[in-house]
């Protein structure tokens, strides 16, 4: 650093007040002020000439006389080399400034000196200075760091058609950003980013009155560096520019090489991709070029490592130096349908380019294709030249160039220089297929992990949007699920993996089967969560310790449960939205759902919380990349997103619709999925439940209400499956478990019996032996019932069985 501080002063104005030597005479002529660089220069040290007269150190006795009456003056002082005496007894050239300081006693001096050489020197390099910027024939521009030009010689001025006052004054001038050039800008911000020199070389128009094809092409080759004080700190950016004309051939090529490294290949879309390759070779080194790619690239499939000899191409992208490309005989999209001896076909088979030297005498491929060979006849084409689109030893296309409007026919030398253009282009195109077919796989797998389908249910009526991000970001881990719960009750599930891509959505899938797994057991909201959150803890060290198995870094999810014959909803959330709420009568409401940690963090609580709905209410649970698509402003996604649930007595489809249109722009930057479920209360005249006694007398009583009930309800073909299963929980609870004891039958679509008692003991199956005389009742409840099982509350347990109706 000390180096470079002092190589940096050396360079710097040597009369500069902290570089130069400083003296200080009174009107007396008498020394005093005495800097260390004075020292430096002539040895005498500061105690030994203050006070002394300024003739005992300098060769003249006076300082204003001799020397210095020849000097040449600069307002009310002079400047002019004087020669002093050293310390040591031999003289010293310096060259001098002096200034007078006027006192009422007189006038006393300022003199300020440096060595002979710095001053030529420091002369030397501004004359440069002046000389690049004011007389060379080489453009350039200061820009600052926000890229406004800050100044701009005439030579810069008139290559790029700037305004003339901007480059009038070497000043600073303060210019709009509209006014720096679209090629300056790019070039000028890529040195800013990356700190580094950047030169490229670009076509420009021939001189005014010169046609494009009479004139030589001109070129610019322009370079971008970032200006930085002492200290390293980017102050801005510094432009240049020189024109040139491309006299010999193999500079021109040099400089399309150059270009098309840098237009071809910008993104990942392989549409793009293709149309950058056409307007590299169009009108530089062909009037038409048609891009024809197999089937199976544009679908992103997979490629043989071989030429190939059949497949159908496709027209990917064509461009003529006519607007209306009147040269084409498909459209873009359409299949070519290239005759088997065309010089497509010939260069697919083989791998190699096919150059035609004069088409006239090499037309017997289109005898077969009277419409080609009607456009090239009536355009005259002279040359015709095809070339394979390989990459990484597969044959993904062909390219085809003609020549008419240009005299010149395609020689060896074009065949190479096409051959270099199309085989960079090749990589580019492999690369966004590859891009393609690697988020398409993602998707699919997305896809196929979330329901394909969502239940119906009679506690809720639902609707849903999977929104996936642009090709640009990949695919997300957001997930949504309907789970049916025991009791009638549904539980809703939305849930978003952190990242993009294949592991993102392998990650989604194994916590949307870890929720539904979980679920089946019951659990309340906050605990469910709390054992997802350390199953993700469990993925997040496994994929650490085999680094190439799906990383999960950390997810979201709101899990809520409702119950139509409570018509409650228990919630808890982690690291997740809040749901929203929309109510007939009252405004869409935000509960204040206890926020939760993500999955992921461990160590920390869930809460839920209980919210009764009135029948009809519309629940909408989302993932964030809803609410933060409006410009990123959560509190504007929230205005919006209970806009959108207003009036929650519509169709579910049409409250999805207006969601999607209020909240999201054309192109998301995330994925985004919404569950909305519109809740249903089952009438109370559905329900029946009694109080059982814990005596074995009371089995048979049950039994008899179990009856009437069904009677009831229409369903005595139920009646005596329904009583076998009774009998068989309420005997169970009355010798394993203690009471209270409760029997409770639902109707729905399914005849749900639950019998709860105050035991926590888990019943389970066995098979009873030939001479055990019990163990057999919970066996033949599952042969009897469609499902059964068990659910925990905060009093005991409740054992369940469904059975399914006969259609009515």
């Amino acid at each position: 650093m000390g180096l470079r501080h002092l190589a940096d002063k050396d360079r710097g104005d040597p009369f500069g007040i902290t570089s130069a030597a400083v003296a200080l005479v009174d009107v007396h002529g008498l020394i005093r002020y005495w800097s260390r660089r004075a020292e430096e220069l002539l040895g005498f040290p500061p105690d030994s000439v203050l006070g002394r007269p300024a003739a005992s150190v300098l060769t003249i006795e006076d300082l204003p006389a001799s020397p210095l009456a020849a000097a040449q003056r600069i307002g009310e002082g002079w400047e002019g080399l004087v020669t002093a005496r050293h310390r040591a007894g031999h003289p010293v050239e310096l060259a001098v400034r002096v200034c007078p300081l006027r006192a009422e006693q007189g006038s006393g001096w300022l003199a300020v000196a440096c060595d002979v050489s710095d001053s030529r020197r420091w002369e030397l390099d501004q004359a440069v200075v002046r000389g690049l910027l004011e007389e060379s024939p080489l453009g350039i521009a200061v820009l600052d760091g926000e890229l406004r030009f800050r100044w701009v010689n005439q030579v810069l001025a008139a290559m790029e058609g700037l305004p003339a006052d901007l480059a009038a004054s070497p000043t600073a001038v303060s210019a709009v950003p509209e006014q720096v050039p679209s090629a300056m800008d790019w070039q000028a911000r890529q040195a800013l980013i990356s700190g580094r020199i950047t030169p490229a070389v670009e076509h420009v128009p021939p001189p005014h009155g010169l046609s494009r094809r009479n004139a030589q092409d001109h070129l610019r080759l322009r370079s971008s560096f970032p200006l930085k004080d002492v200290d390293g700190k980017t102050l801005g950016v510094c432009h240049t520019a020189v024109d040139f004309t491309a006299k010999d051939r193999a500079r021109e090529r040099l400089a399309l090489v150059n270009e098309a490294a840098q237009r071809i290949g910008t993104t990942l879309d392989l549409d793009r991709t293709v149309r950058e390759l056409a307007e590299v070779l169009v009108p530089r080194l062909a009037d038409f070029v048609a891009i024809d790619l197999f089937q199976g690239v544009l679908a992103a499939g997979e490629l043989i490592p071989r030429p190939v000899t059949g497949g159908v191409l496709q027209r990917a992208a064509h461009l003529s130096v006519h607007e209306e490309v009147p040269e084409a005989t498909v459209l873009i999209g359409e299949p070519t349908g290239y005759a088997p001896k065309s010089p497509q076909r010939r260069c697919l088979t083989t791998g190699r380019p096919i150059l035609d030297p004069v088409l006239d005498h090499t037309t017997w491929w289109l005898a077969d294709d009277p419409q080609r060979l009607a456009k090239i006849v009536s355009l005259g084409v002279h040359t015709h030249l095809v070339v394979p689109l390989r990459a990484r030893g597969s044959t993904m296309g062909v390219v085809t160039l003609l020549r008419w409007e240009n005299p010149s026919p395609f020689d060896e030398d074009d065949l190479l220089l096409v051959e270099e253009l199309v085989a960079r282009a090749a990589m580019c195109v492999d690369n966004a297929r590859r891009f393609v077919r690697e988020h398409n796989a993602a998707l699919a797998l997305q896809t196929s992990l979330l329901p394909p389908d969502l239940p119906d249910h009679c506690a809720v009526d639902v609707a849903y949007r999977y929104l996936p991000t642009d090709a640009e970001a990949g695919v997300g881990g957001d997930w949504f699920d309907v789970i049916p719960l025991s009791g009638a009750r549904v539980a809703l599930v939305v849930g978003d993996v952190v990242g993009h891509g294949i592991h993102a959505a392998a990650s989604m899938g194994r916590l949307r089967a870890a929720v539904q797994t979980l679920a089946d057991m019951d659990l309340p909201p906050d605990e469910l969560l709390a054992h997802v959150d350390d199953l993700v803890l469990r993925l997040a060290d496994e994929a650490e310790a085999a680094t190439d198995g799906p990383v999960v870094i950390g997810a979201t999810c709101v899990y809520a449960v409702y119950d139509p014959i409570s018509r409650k909803l228990n919630v808890a959330r982690a690291g997740h939205p809040t749901p929203a709420i929309a109510h007939l009568s009252e405004p869409v409401e935000l509960p204040d759902i206890p926020a939760g940690p993500p999955l992921g963090l461990g160590g920390l609580p869930f809460e839920s919380a209980e919210i009764e709905l009135e029948e009809g209410s519309v629940v909408a649970l989302y993932t964030d990349g809803l609410i933060e698509a409006s410009d990123r402003d959560v509190d504007v996604g929230f205005e919006r997103l209970c806009f959108a649930l207003a009036h929650p007595d519509r169709p579910l489809e049409e409250i999805c619709d207006t969601m999607v249109r209020i909240l999201l722009p054309e192109h998301p930057h995330d994925d985004v999925a919404f569950l909305i479920a519109r809740t249903r209360a089952l009438p109370a005249d559905h329900v029946a439940s009694w109080e059982v006694p814990a005596d074995p007398r009371a089995v048979h009583e049950a039994r008899d209400k179990t009856a009437r009930q069904l009677a009831a309800w229409g369903l005595e073909d139920a009646a005596f499956t329904t009583e076998l299963i009774v009998s068989e929980l309420i005997t169970n609870a009355i010798t394993h478990a203690c009471g209270p004891i409760g029997l409770r039958l639902i109707h729905e679509r399914t005849l749900i019996c639950e019998v709860s008692d105050a035991s926590n003991t888990s019943p389970h199956l066995r098979r009873a032996r030939s001479t055990d005389e019990g163990g057999r009742g919970l066996f033949l409840v599952a042969q009897v019932a469609q499902r059964w099982g068990t659910r925990y509350t905060p009093t005991g347990k409740t054992i369940w069985t469904e059975q399914q109706l006969p259609s009515p």
